[in-house]
């Protein structure tokens, strides 16, 4: 949809783009084919779109033949779409993204991805709930702010990398595609965005393990210029984080800034052994 198209339809509808839901429209034809030929939508394929302001990426997406179901928040936006896109094959959620429950949406075992220029206000919230889903999509293809985006692409040492960087690389391969710049929205951000590709690893870790992760990486990066072993040793005891560092050759000083993500993996898997080693000698 060009941006005239996008503010007639605005006026008509008496909607002005809300800030606090991040609504900022692709108004750039050529980029909006870009995303959904690196999106590679196939007939009969499974799409999650959070976010479809006016069905600008749907549409092309249902168009390839693909099965999408949409969640949007806005009741006004999501009455225009069952008017014009619903009776076209979408499934149109009307609800939070930050608290839909993404494997009940195709069922269990039935595997779905993510395509979604995903709005400021919820994009970090729904990526890491999806970390964190029992059933993850196998790919995400979203667009996100710049800064949220080379957060989940940074690697040990860099600014950006922190909890969500570990989560995100330890379940998926994430590659940076393409920056966008405020010109191909409206209304214009005041920031730049970037288009990521997630892809689910061939060994996805368990939903135990991505659970524990979560929670390690939580407390390790919580104080960061801090050394990380005393977070960890607040839940987890002084002793058992001794021997663990000890076992992993984790230097005691280190901050969690300087760990890698495999050396989180290796730290959680270690915990988890722990726990199991506890529970069997309880029995």
């Amino acid at each position: 949809m060009k941006k005239s198209e996008l503010t007639a339809l605005l006026g008509a509808l008496g909607i002005d783009p809300s800030r606090k839901l991040g609504q900022n429209f692709l108004v750039d034809e050529n980029f909006l084919d870009w995303i959904v030929k690196e999106a590679g939508a196939a007939p009969g394929e499974k799409i999650v779109e959070v976010g479809p302001g006016f069905g600008a990426l749907t549409k092309r997406m249902l168009e390839c033949g693909a099965e999408v179901t949409a969640v949007e928040f806005d009741h006004r936006i999501c009455e225009w779409l069952r008017n014009v896109l619903v009776p076209k094959g979408l499934r149109l959620i009307e609800g939070d993204a930050c608290k839909v429950d993404f494997s009940e949406i195709y069922g269990a075992g039935v595997p779905f991805r993510l395509v979604s220029n995903l709005p400021y206000s919820a994009g970090t919230v729904v990526v890491a709930k999806l970390l964190e889903a029992e059933q993850p999509p196998e790919e995400m293809i979203i667009m996100l702010q710049k800064e949220v985006a080379m957060r989940l692409a940074s690697v040990e040492g860099e600014e950006e990398y922190g909890a969500l960087s570990v989560r995100a690389q330890a379940s998926f391969d994430v590659t940076p595609l393409r920056m966008v710049p405020p010109q191909l929205f409206h209304p214009k951000p005041e920031v730049d965005s970037c288009v990521l590709r997630m892809k689910k690893r061939a060994e996805m870790p368990s939903y135990e393990f991505r659970k524990l992760l979560s929670q390690v990486t939580r407390l390790g990066f919580s104080q960061r210029r801090k050394k990380m072993i005393k977070q960890l040793a607040s839940v987890f005891g002084r002793e058992t984080m001794d021997r663990a560092y000890r076992d992993l050759e984790i230097p005691e000083a280190i901050r969690a800034e300087r760990v890698s993500v495999e050396k989180f993996q290796q730290l959680t898997e270690w915990l988890l052994r722990e726990k199991a080693s506890l529970s069997q000698s309880r029995k």
